[in-house]
């Protein structure tokens, strides 16, 4: 076995090629399971993937927006819809566009109060369900706690990601 690998691993590897996008896309054998579970039952949240960023010192909430519409428009996975087509699920990826957040100012709240309702929101958030065939299928939120304080609310549906790939978008948010 070690003799195979050694070999195989000598062997230069085939370039990854993107897909055309001119077709219908199918979807992963994860993404037709999480797909079939949505079909079944629909409008739940059992597979809401929520984050939370405390952002401290002033923020300009331009350039978070920025970046968050580069991410997303990086990463095609976050415009993803699911959609039956003969039958069968298919991905449509829609075009990037910018990201524009309302922010929900809590800042008028004593300071307790503001906690409980940061976090009354960011539980709230994490229960609103997906739609997979109309999307978004990704939700980003911004509450402002004080000038200086906001928590940035990300969830998207386990169909676009998984625990690893929400610390790579935090990490991309974050760096």
């Amino acid at each position: 076995l070690a003799s195979c690998i050694g070999s195989a691993a000598k062997q230069e590897a085939p370039p990854i090629e993107r897909v055309p996008r001119d077709r219908d896309l199918p979807l992963s054998f994860a993404q037709q399971r999480l797909w079939f579970l949505d079909q079944l039952m629909p409008n739940n949240a059992f597979y809401n993937m929520p984050g939370a960023v405390r952002l401290k010192g002033r923020l300009n909430v331009a350039a978070l927006e920025q970046t968050v519409s580069e991410i997303v428009r990086r990463h095609e996975t976050l415009r993803t819809t699911f959609r039956s087509h003969a039958g069968e699920p298919i991905q449509v990826i829609t075009e990037a566009q910018p990201i524009r957040f309302d922010v929900e100012d809590l800042s008028g709240l004593p300071i307790e109060a503001r906690e409980a309702k940061a976090w009354q929101l960011a539980t709230e958030e994490a229960a609103k369900p997906f739609n997979l065939a109309t999307g978004p299928v990704f939700r980003a939120r911004l509450l402002r706690l004080d000038a200086e304080d906001h928590v940035l609310l990300v969830c998207m549906h386990h169909i676009l990601s998984d625990g690893w790939s929400m610390g790579v978008l935090i990490h991309e948010l974050t760096m």
